[in-house]
């Protein structure tokens, strides 16, 4: 998710976005833009080359129809035409005639704003996303973004922005109205997966975290790493933080891939080398005529401890590379949830006049010839997390007291319930057992108490619930016990 996957926010040198195969003769990108990227590669396309104008439009007699149609408007239509306008809007139609997400045309006017937002800052809510069906909706919230904080989960579905729908709109325009500086406000509406209820939430942006590794050392010298994205130092990020976990006393180790919407291949690559046996595949490219181009596993450093991995519905693009070649290559078990599934690669190129299309150009397999499109990967092991974790998201700005009813009452007594406090019946009314619940909250932790959930106590109920899944993560102990 920017422009297979798009994400919210960008920067010209640090993406998630598109897959780059230097080896190969064309270049591949994979998924998003993210908020951090690694820029637009480009190439020069058939169309605006020497030999199309040598030969001339007349004859090129598939395009008689687009050319009278032009020519048709231009001389009847009733007011005056931009000509620029209409081939622009020719070629977004053309664009769009391929009914894939991942393919895009953007205005010169759109990509001049794109290229300076991603090359000018950091700066957003961190929250990747795509189009689906006419619908903007996330892939996957960044690590330590506000987008996480706030509660946006893995297929969200935005709304609106500012209060302006975004429905149809291509990810390219979402994104420049999800985007902004530091400080700066932008409300959503957001609507979560299998439910019909909206709720509004506002969120300050702010910089984006650029580092993709976090280890941890769990207990009885297990290693713990999570991995973000891939981006353009996340292999040697990695390297670090093994060196650093191995220092401590690794024994085994657990790669997080969870909500990591994916980036740079030569970044999976090298990642996945690190684990699968030299000589055996990593990954396959295929055109559009079936030729596939291998790419195996060469010598080099090897990480001999027993390893599991942990996948779940925002970890696609790269990291179900990455995921799969393990899987398939080196026998790594998978634990979680079914991965995003997106297999194809797409192209990017800028035309002379600052406008842009990226398209699709091939898919990729798995070593074992798989395509995982529109399907994912399977874990070995599915586990889910706990309930509360899947809870809908709280506005901070909405005033929930009691005689409320909705929704984000019942929310919040199913919060109030996960920590251990006693809010009555959960139906969504706010009685006088929600009130209680929520004083004892309140005084816990140290926050005004008036039994009414907003603001700070709202974001701070939250945030104790985040904790919660950190503290019983179902996932990662499954993931213990299978290395012990």
């Amino acid at each position: 998710m920017e422009h297979d996957k798009q994400e919210i926010d960008s920067h010209a040198e640090q993406t998630n976005g598109y897959i780059r195969i230097r080896k190969f003769k064309f270049i591949m990108l994979i998924f998003v833009l993210v908020f951090a990227t690694a820029g637009i590669t480009t190439f020069a396309l058939a169309f605006g080359d020497e030999k199309a104008v040598t030969v001339g439009v007349n004859q090129r007699t598939e395009f008689n129809k687009l050319y009278d149609t032009y020519d048709q408007l231009k001389k009847n239509y009733y007011k005056d035409l931009d000509n620029e306008k209409l081939i622009n809007g020719a070629i977004k139609g053309m664009v769009d005639s391929l009914d894939d997400p991942y393919s895009d045309y953007m205005t010169k006017e759109d990509a001049t704003k794109f290229h300076e937002s991603i090359s000018s800052s950091f700066q957003g809510i961190g929250a990747e996303i795509q189009e689906k069906d006419g619908f903007i909706v996330v892939v996957s919230p960044i690590k330590g973004s506000p987008a996480e904080k706030a509660g946006i989960k893995p297929n969200d579905k935005i709304l609106s922005v500012d209060g302006k729908s975004i429905r149809g709109m291509s990810a390219n325009e979402a994104v420049l109205l999800i985007r902004g500086e530091k400080g700066s406000k932008v409300t959503l509406s957001i609507q979560r997966a299998g439910s019909h209820e909206t709720s509004q939430l506002t969120i300050t942006r702010d910089e984006i975290p650029l580092n993709t590794v976090y280890p941890e050392m769990m207990k009885d010298g297990v290693a713990k790493i999570q991995i973000t994205s891939f981006s353009e130092n996340t292999y040697k990020e990695l390297l670090n933080a093994l060196k650093d976990m191995d220092s401590k006393g690794m024994k085994a180790l657990i790669i997080d891939l969870r909500q990591n919407p994916g980036g740079l291949l030569d970044q999976a690559i090298k990642i996945s080398n690190l684990f699968v046996p030299e000589g055996k595949k990593i990954v396959q490219i295929e055109d559009k005529k079936g030729k596939r181009e291998e790419i195996v596993a060469e010598g080099g450093k090897k990480i001999d401890v027993p390893t599991a991995v942990i996948i779940d519905n925002g970890s696609a693009s790269a990291s179900e590379i990455f995921a799969a070649a393990v899987s398939e290559s080196a026998g790594i078990s998978l634990v979680g949830l079914k991965s995003f599934g997106k297999g194809t690669v797409q192209t990017a190129s800028d035309f002379k006049d600052g406008s842009n299309i990226k398209f699709t150009t091939a898919k990729w397999l798995t070593p074992d010839a798989n395509w995982i499109h529109k399907k994912g990967i399977d874990p070995n092991y599915k586990v889910t997390l706990p309930k509360y974790s899947e809870l809908p998201i709280i506005n901070p700005d909405s005033k929930l007291k009691v005689s409320s009813l909705s929704n984000e009452v019942k929310a919040a007594e199913e919060m109030l319930k996960a920590l251990g406090y006693n809010p009555g019946k959960v139906d969504g009314y706010f009685d006088k057992n929600t009130e209680k619940a929520v004083k004892e909250f309140q005084k816990k932790e140290k926050l005004k108490v008036n039994g009414i959930i907003e603001g700070e106590t709202t974001l701070q109920l939250m945030n104790k619930i985040r904790e919660k899944i950190v503290k019983n993560d179902t996932q990662v102990k499954k993931a213990i016990s299978i290395l012990k």
